[in-house]
């Protein structure tokens, strides 16, 4: 009989330390952006966080969710792609309406016009007497944009306006692009073995790289200032924490090889906050206007 209680006692205790891992593997990735998400809202600026930061986590989580279906693994994992997706889409919100209310004097608009993009490729094909300078016109009408100054449309194919646009529909637009050419193509291909691997690698490699963004814009500032070092520790703690719980449940080796690349460019950021340190503090100081 005491038997039968340890042995229930201990698988009590094994659930509810697996719900424990499980759910700190969900909220433990939001967790390191509500620093960042409360010091962008208090300052009232974005300038010093990088939104590749998002795009990053957006194209991981989304090849994630799609090499799910190719190769079921731990339902937390998924659920965590998922909530992590709506959290990037709130911080880009955020930086957006923080930009756009902060700029001096009105810029051209940029935007993501994916739809209209492909519906004038088509009128171009279909329709063989029409110019593409005509159809241009003909969809700028369309759009709303008579006279005056065009914005920069996807379509311009200028890669300096990419991700870089003044409305948040864009940046929905084209994850929504992202996402549904992804889907197509999984689904022709989701019993072609190599072919989930390959998604699968992509989706970690890509999160594994979720710091470069940001040790880009710390080198092109010379300091971390915008940037909440709450948010790095955080990041830091959470992928040992998510590397370990991948080698420990046994995931698909690539979430476990990748999550220790992850570690190291966190590694590297801290570094970046010792040696830009002075800088940091001399640049919040002029934003203070001390």
């Amino acid at each position: 009989m005491d038997w039968i209680i340890s042995d229930e006692l201990g698988l009590t205790v094994g659930h509810l330390v697996g719900w424990g891992a499980a759910s700190a593997m969900i909220v433990g990735g939001v967790a390191p952006y509500i620093p960042q998400y409360r010091q962008i809202k208090k300052t009232q600026d974005a300038d010093g966080f990088s939104l590749y930061v998002c795009l990053t986590l957006l194209v991981a989580n989304t090849l994630r969710i799609l090499f799910w279906f190719g190769k079921r693994y731990e339902l937390p994992l998924l659920i965590q792609s998922i909530v992590m997706n709506a959290t990037m889409f709130a911080m880009i919100h955020l930086c957006v309406t923080i930009r756009k209310k902060n700029q001096i004097i009105r810029a051209r608009e940029r935007i993501f016009t994916g739809a209209i993009f492909m519906l004038y490729i088509l009128l171009c094909c279909v329709n063989g007497s029409a110019q593409p300078d005509e159809t241009a016109n003909w969809l700028g009408q369309q759009s709303g944009f008579v006279g005056g100054e065009k914005p920069h449309r996807f379509y311009d194919m200028d890669k300096k306006y990419f991700w870089a646009w003044t409305d948040f529909q864009s940046y929905v637009d084209c994850m929504l692009v992202f996402s549904v050419l992804g889907a197509a193509i999984t689904y022709l291909l989701i019993e072609f073995s190599p072919f989930v691997e390959l998604i699968g690698f992509l989706a970690v490699f890509t999160e594994a790289m979720l710091g470069a963004p940001q040790i880009a814009k710390n080198l092109q500032n010379k300091s971390t200032e915008g940037m909440s070092v709450c948010m790095v520790i955080m990041w830091t703690f959470g992928d040992l924490f998510k590397t370990a719980y991948f080698v420990i449940r046994e995931a698909p080796t690539q979430f476990w090889v990748c999550g220790s690349l992850q570690v190291l460019l966190d590694i590297v950021i801290l570094l970046q906050v010792w040696m830009y340190r002075h800088n940091t503090a001399a640049a919040r100081r002029i934003r203070r206007g001390d």
